[in-house]
C-alpha cells in the first residue's frame, strides 16, 4: 500500500508544484490568512473530502476514512507567510507588496494537500482515519495551533506527525530528535523613565540611554554565569528605542527582547531574572520601570517512541538519503501544542536549493527551497501516517 501511495504522489508532483508556486504567489499575513484558508479549503470540497473551515479562526481540518476502522492520525501543515518584500526573480514571486513566503509554509500545504489527495484514492483499502490539519497563523504568536485545539481539531487522535521544510539542509536527509528540538519563544519589554535634560548638564538628569545600556550588558551575565552550562538558553536585546537628538539626555529608553529556552524551569528563572536586574539596575540610578514578560509558544517536545518510529519509518524511504539527529534549534513552533495533547514527533526535511552550498536562511527576503523536498516530505508523512499503530507506544525499538 505504500509503494502504490508512492507511485500517486510521485505522477502528481507537478500539481504539488503548481500548488506550492500559486501559494507563494499570494502570501497572506498571520490572521489574515482567508484567501488561503478559502482555498484549501475548496481544494478539498472538490475532491469530495470531509473537510471544515474556521476551525479556530481561520483553521481548516479534512478528514479521511479508510475503509475499515482503525487509528486516527494526524498530519498538520501551516499556510501564514511573514512581513517581508520578497527580493527573489522568479516567475513565482509574491505579487502582495511587503508579505512573503520566506519559511516554507506554502511547501508545507501543497505537500499535505497532494498527499491528502492521494490518500483519499486508495481510501478503501485503508484502516482508520487520517486528519489533516492546515492550521493558520504560526508565525504569530498566540499563533493558530491553541485555538484550534480548543475547537477539536485532536478529538480522537491518536498520534500527530509534522515536518518543516528546513533550507539548511540538503534534499534527502531528514532530521530528527528525541525531547526537546525548539525552544520556547518568550519577549519581553522593559522601559526606564529617567529624567531627561540638556545634553551639556547631565548631572541634572536620570540618563535613560545610560540606564538602558548597563541593563543590556547586565541582562547578557543571565545565560552566561546564571544558567547552567548544561542547559541551553538565549536572552537577547533585539530593539533599543531613546530620543535620537544630539544635544538631549534623554528621559526614556524601551528595550525589547526575547528569551528561548527548552527547560520550564530554566524559562521561569530567566522571566523572575531580568525583573531582579532591572529593578537592581533601576534602583541604583534612581528611575522607574516598567517590565513585561510575553510568554510565547512552549518548547517543542518530540516523544521518545514516536521519534523512535519516525526514523525507523523514514530510512525505508528510497529517496531518504540520511537520517540524522537534529540539533537543538532555538527558534520556536506552537507544534508545541499538539505534543502537549497527544503522542507525535516533528521532524525537519532537507529542502535546500540544487547547488547552493549555503542556502539563504528562513525568513530572509531571498530563501527559496529546493521543491524535490515536497515529494520526500509527503512521502514521509504517508509513511508515518499508513504504518504507525498506537500500540507501537509501548514497544522498544
Amino acid at each position: 500500500m505504500i509503494d502504490q501511495l508512492f507511485t500517486k504522489l510521485e505522477s502528481y508532483y507537478e500539481e504539488m508544484v503548481s500548488i506550492r508556486r500559486y501559494l507563494h504567489q499570494h502570501p497572506e499575513l498571520s490572521f489574515q490568512e482567508v484567501n488561503t484558508a478559502n482555498y484549501i479549503k475548496t481544494f478539498y470540497e472538490n475532491l469530495g473530502i470531509e473537510v471544515k473551515g474556521n476551525v479556530g479562526g481561520n483553521g481548516v481540518v479534512a478528514k479521511i476514512y479508510g475503509a475499515k476502522p482503525g487509528k486516527t492520525i494526524a498530519l498538520r501543515a501551516d499556510f501564514d507567510a511573514l512581513p517581508i518584500q520578497e527580493e527573489n526573480d522568479v516567475p513565482y514571486k509574491s505579487l502582495n507588496p511587503g508579505v512573503m513566503h520566506a519559511c516554507g509554509h506554502d511547501g508545507h500545504t501543497a505537500t499535505l494537500l497532494v498527499l491528502a489527495k492521494a490518500l483519499h484514492e486508495i481510501k478503501d483499502e485503508l484502516e482508520g482515519t487520517y486528519v489533516m490539519i492546515h492550521q493558520h497563523a504560526e508565525e504569530y504568536a498566540p499563533g493558530g495551533a491553541i485555538a484550534m485545539i480548543k475547537d477539536g481539531c485532536l478529538e480522537g487522535v491518536d498520534a500527530i506527525f509534522g515536518t518543516h521544510l528546513w533550507a539548511s539542509e540538503p534534499t534527502g536527509k531528514i532530521q530528527y530528535r528525541k525531547g526537546p528540538i525548539m525552544a520556547a519563544a518568550d519577549r519581553f519589554e522593559i522601559n526606564i523613565q529617567g529624567q531627561g535634560g540638556h545634553g551639556a548638564q547631565p548631572h541634572r538628569t536620570k540618563d535613560a540611554v545610560v540606564i538602558a545600556s548597563q541593563l543590556v550588558l547586565n541582562l547578557q551575565q543571565i545565560v552566561s554565569r546564571k544558567v547552567s552550562p548544561v542547559d541551553s538558553a538565549v536572552v537577547s536585546v533585539g530593539s533599543f528605542v531613546a530620543e535620537n537628538a544630539f544635544n538631549v539626555i534623554a528621559d526614556k529608553a524601551k528595550l525589547v527582547g526575547t528569551v528561548r529556552t527548552f527547560n520550564e524551569d530554566v524559562r521561569s528563572f530567566i522571566e523572575n531574572e531580568i525583573e531582579r536586574i532591572v529593578k537592581g539596575t533601576c534602583l541604583a540610578a534612581d528611575c522607574e520601570y516598567a517590565y513585561e514578560f510575553n510568554r510565547g509558544y512552549p518548547a517543542v517536545v518530540n516523544h521518545d517512541e514516536e521519534t523512535e518510529f519516525i526514523v525507523e519509518c523514514v530510512n525505508s524511504i528510497p529517496s531518504v538519503e540520511t537520517v540524522e539527529e537534529a540539533e537543538l534549534q532555538m527558534g520556536g513552533e506552537d507544534f508545541a501544542y499538539y505534543l502537549q495533547h497527544v503522542k507525535g514527533t516533528f521532524f525537519f526535511t532537507g529542502a535546500r536549493p540544487v547547488g547552493v552550498p549555503v542556502a539563504y536562511p528562513h525568513h530572509h527576503p531571498k530563501f527559496e527551497i529546493d521543491e524535490k523536498a515536497l515529494l520526500v516530505a509527503a512521502k514521509a508523512l504517508g509513511a508515518a501516517a499508513l504504518t504507525y499503530e498506537p500500540q507501537k507506544a509501548e514497544v522498544t525499538l
